[in-house]
């Protein structure tokens, strides 16, 4: 049976209360429980402080604990990859990686594809590897926060705009990325006490010279806001590099046409089609291979060459990744390189068409146009002393076997590093 409260005797309820209910909850009538409820209060507001600064906190920016990315490690080296993401970049970080560097990539992903961070996340996934920093560089405290929050050993500066044609119509654009984003990048290094600097600038810096082919030593005079940026952020490094609380290694990389892709087929170029008209002339070979525009072209045939049309000292990507990589390893304090990074022979652009339609299989449709703004007529390179002093020399110098190999990774990647679009009936 149950209990049951006969026979004991009733309490009287107690006489109703004349508190509110947040009184009934928090009593600070009574002397002995006001610091407890006292102190409940304010740990409570700390904690809902802590929280929202928590959330607030961009999420690249919040560690649990401490990173390996920020701590050195002996015989480990550190490099920071700006534009790591992009065409050049994303190859130079899989060099880097298979290397064995410790690799973290910044790129705000205007022109980069995550696509390609992605895949390079795939092929080396073990901790302390490879970290991806989606930021800009044109935000002085993002930057200074990244590298306040890691320990870099050296820094391969890529991330830049980088379309010849697109400078002459936004030369603003080009001067704040490149020139300005570079200064950003080297305040950085400076107050975080990282020395050693690749820096990828371009035979545009040159302009048109006079004598072919051209040195380290031939007068730069750019035609256009890209080489223009490129050489004043040159300047710029090379300013610094003098002074001397510096104590830099400065390695600057100017190098001429890059074509092809990763061997392997892991790494492509991917441009956004609106970046198309801007881009390079294999991306646009390609597009009309495969039926992405009607026909290929030609911006200027009357041109001071042999067939008229534009003459260019075509670099294999893979080839250009090892120059970096070279350089890397023989940077030094105190000392500045600077290095053209070419194969030492010009082909046209007519040349170029041939070999693209023996490498796709495909007769592409060529229509001729007037020149580019901002365009010269032939430029190719001397590699002496690159060849010389860091003993690279380009391996990939087939024009048709690069094209090839850029057009299987094109073949399979028809819409870049995006999963097809599905067909719509």
């Amino acid at each position: 049976m149950l209990p049951t409260n006969r026979g004991r005797p009733q309490q009287r309820p107690p006489p109703p209360r004349s508190w509110s209910f947040l009184s009934e909850m928090v009593d600070f009538s009574d002397p002995k429980r006001r610091p407890r409820y006292l102190t409940k209060l304010v740990m409570a507001a700390l904690l809902t402080a802590m929280c929202v600064l928590m959330l607030t906190q961009p999420p690249c920016h919040r560690r649990a604990s401490p990173s390996v990315f920020s701590t050195r490690q002996p015989g480990v080296t550190h490099v920071l990859l700006t534009g790591g993401a992009g065409y050049i970049g994303s190859h130079a970080a899989l060099r880097l990686l298979k290397d064995s560097f410790r690799v973290t990539i910044v790129d705000n992903l205007s022109r980069g594809n995550i696509g390609a961070i992605k895949v390079l996340q795939n092929l080396f996934p073990e901790p302390g590897r490879l970290q991806f920093i989606q930021a800009d560089l044109g935000d002085p405290k993002a930057v200074n926060r990244i590298f306040a929050e890691n320990a870099f050993d050296a820094v391969m500066h890529f991330a830049a705009v980088a379309y010849v044609g697109e400078s002459t119509l936004e030369p603003l654009r080009y001067y704040h990325n490149i020139t300005a984003n570079t200064l950003v990048v080297l305040e950085a290094m400076a107050t975080h006490n990282v020395k050693t600097l690749i820096y990828s600038s371009t035979c545009a810096t040159y302009g048109e010279p006079d004598k072919m082919p051209i040195t380290e030593e031939t007068p730069q005079f750019p035609i256009n806001p890209y080489g223009k940026a490129k050489k004043m952020a040159e300047d710029i490094i090379l300013d610094f590099s003098k002074s001397k609380k510096a104590d830099m290694a400065v390695m600057i990389l100017r190098y001429f046409n890059v074509i092809g892709s990763d061997p392997e087929g892991r790494l492509g170029e991917a441009p956004r089609p609106e970046l198309r008209e801007h881009g390079r002339i294999s991306g646009a070979c390609f597009d009309a291979a495969l039926g992405i525009i009607p026909g290929l072209k030609v911006k200027g045939t009357d041109y001071e060459t042999p067939d008229g049309t534009c003459v260019r000292d075509y670099i294999d990507v893979t080839d250009l990744v090892d120059a970096h990589v070279k350089a890397l390893n023989k940077a030094e304090r105190g000392r500045v390189g600077i290095y053209n990074v070419g194969t030492g022979k010009g082909r046209s652009v007519k040349e170029f068409v041939e070999a693209c339609k023996k490498a796709t299989g495909v007769d592409i449709k060529v229509d001729y146009f007037p020149r580019r703004p901002g365009d010269y007529a032939e430029v190719y390179s001397d590699p002496a002393k690159i060849n010389r002093e860091l003993n690279w020399t380009a391996q990939h110098t087939d024009l048709h076997e690069s094209l090839r190999v850029a057009w299987t990774w094109q073949k399979a990647h028809r819409s870049g590093y995006e999963p097809p679009q599905a067909m719509i009936l």
